[in-house]
């Protein structure tokens, strides 16, 4: 049965950039894993294709290969003169000169499968969690669940059913690593390739655990604690290492990403560190002064209104905003004053209010009514 074409396999097109090509592998690996599809042998086949058509495509050599020869040449089967590979050669060292000329024919075709069998770190995995503004302004400890690929406690992650034991695998002889020769126009060369019978691990699990299907590792949703700095904001993000996903072949753990959304608070507004909120006052206190209470992150604290204070004013609270992080300080808070115009008079305020207004007339000289200042009008008007 011909294969298929490993960019049709990822749905990428041809001349998709790595990222896009790990992306996309990614998103098909956990949509057909095993443990997510338990006894579904369609898709444990569709799982090995996918894992088969990156193992080409993401490594640069091979891809060039398969781009030019197929896939008779990405997975080192005498593309360029029939012959065949060498099994279990693969203890043999490097070619020393042969692997330099290979290199600048076919772009570092010596490496591959080495780097299969080197310890590999674990997948990253993201959470999202939401808090208050007060938690995110101070910092707050909190407990998340996470889902995550983890060491099957049942074959203690080996894959294989308790009792037995992954046997050697007779290809490459438990390297990893499969030799190839090959006859180019520069002449005869061999090259190293990662192993497609155990796929690079050098062993091969005969009776896989029931428990992980032989994968060695299975789904589990953990609670974990993370403490949030203060001064986060909508969009940080705080990395917790060693929490993500186990790594293989001796490999760190991958880390965890969280994700920040703070609710929006119902006084105050945020522009990075510095805080924001209007305080409504009445026109009697904003043209005669008073003291105001303002509320702020740390509590209630008073405020001088000056006599004449316009709508709009805006007073400034010297560190009562936002903790910078890292503790470098804090921002400020800005209280905007909104004079409030009353809907509803009663016919003795209407009343002061008419007298207030007859106040205003008369002429710009002298010392009688219509020559006071605003201020004083105010004042004679409520009888202050």
């Amino acid at each position: 049965m011909s294969k298929r074409d490993y960019y049709e396999v990822l749905g990428m097109e041809k001349n998709a950039g790595a990222d896009d090509i790990k992306k996309a592998y990614r998103r098909l690996a956990k949509k057909y894993h095993p443990d997510v599809n338990p006894g579904d042998k369609q898709a444990e086949q569709k799982f090995k294709e996918i894992n088969e058509a990156y193992e080409v495509l993401s490594d640069d050599t091979r891809r060039k290969q398969y781009d030019t020869f197929g896939h008779t040449a990405a997975n080192g089967q005498g593309g360029f003169g029939g012959y065949g590979d060498f099994g279990g050669f693969g203890g043999y060292g490097d070619f020393g000169g042969f692997g330099d000329i290979f290199e600048t024919f076919f772009g570092g075709g010596f490496s591959g499968g080495r780097a299969a069998r080197r310890p590999a770190k674990g997948n990253d995995i993201r959470a999202d969690i939401e808090l208050e503004f007060e938690e995110a302004a101070f910092g707050v400890t909190k407990e998340i669940k996470v889902r995550r690929q983890e060491k099957c406690t049942v074959c203690d992650g080996t894959g294989a059913k308790p009792g037995t034991s992954a046997k050697t695998c007779d290809k490459c002889g438990g390297t990893g690593q499969v030799r190839y020769r090959q006859n180019t126009a520069l002449g005869r060369f061999e090259t190293v390739r990662t192993c497609d019978r155990c796929h690079g691990e050098g062993t091969i699990v005969e009776q896989p655990c029931d428990g992980c299907g032989g994968t060695g590792r299975t789904l589990k949703t953990r609670t974990i604690t993370i403490k949030v700095p203060a001064g986060v904001d909508n969009g940080s993000v705080v990395s917790l290492r060693g929490e993500g996903e186990p790594g293989e072949r001796g490999g760190p753990s991958g880390d965890l990403y969280v994700y920040i959304r703070v609710r929006p608070h119902k006084v105050f507004r945020r522009e990075n560190e510095n805080v924001y909120c209007d305080i409504p006052i009445s026109f009697a206190q904003a043209a005669l002064g008073d003291e105001i209470t303002v509320p702020t992150l740390d509590g209630k604290v008073k405020q001088t209104i000056p006599e004449g204070t316009q709508s709009g004013t805006v007073f400034r609270l010297r560190g009562k905003g936002i903790p910078r992080l890292n503790n470098r300080g804090r921002g400020d808070q800005y209280v905007k004053v909104v004079v409030e115009v009353p809907r509803k008079l009663s016919a003795e305020q209407k009343e002061l209010l008419r007298k207030f207004d007859e106040l205003g007339g008369g002429g710009t000289g002298g010392t009688g009514p219509g020559n006071k200042s605003i201020i004083d009008k105010v004042k004679d008007a409520f009888g202050v």
